[in-house]
């Protein structure tokens, strides 16, 4: 059966919370979900996947430990290669779109405790 359409703006309009992801659909053994950024997340990395982060609305930076910074904006993705340490951060609240394996930790290796990735 079809899960049918999912309008993004109406699931991020249900949390106020910051760095914390929201599946609103899975596919192929991945999470497909929404979060908003504000501020920034610590340096770290994922060892066995790589990060995908589309921007629906507002402004990314993504610090790279020995890479430039990239700034990218509303439909504009950036993936961080599995083992890369890296750093998202907004300024301004921002809207963006992940997609991770199913039980990857949004906290990577930085002994933080994850999100837990509740269903929307």
């Amino acid at each position: 059966m079809p899960t049918g359409k999912i309008n993004l703006a109406e699931k991020l309009a249900l949390f106020d919370t910051h760095w914390d992801p929201k599946v609103v659909a899975s596919y192929n053994d991945n999470d497909i979900m929404v979060v908003k950024f504000q501020g920034e997340f610590p340096f770290h990395k994922h060892d066995n996947s790589d990060d995908f982060f589309l921007v629906l609305e507002g402004q990314v930076t993504m610090a790279y430990e020995g890479y430039e910074d990239v700034t990218f904006g509303p439909g504009e993705l950036d993936i961080v290669p599995k083992g890369i340490v890296h750093s998202p951060r907004a300024e301004q609240e921002a809207k963006v779109l992940l997609i991770e394996p199913k039980g990857e930790p949004n906290t990577g290796d930085t002994g933080l405790e994850a999100a837990a990735k509740d269903s929307i």
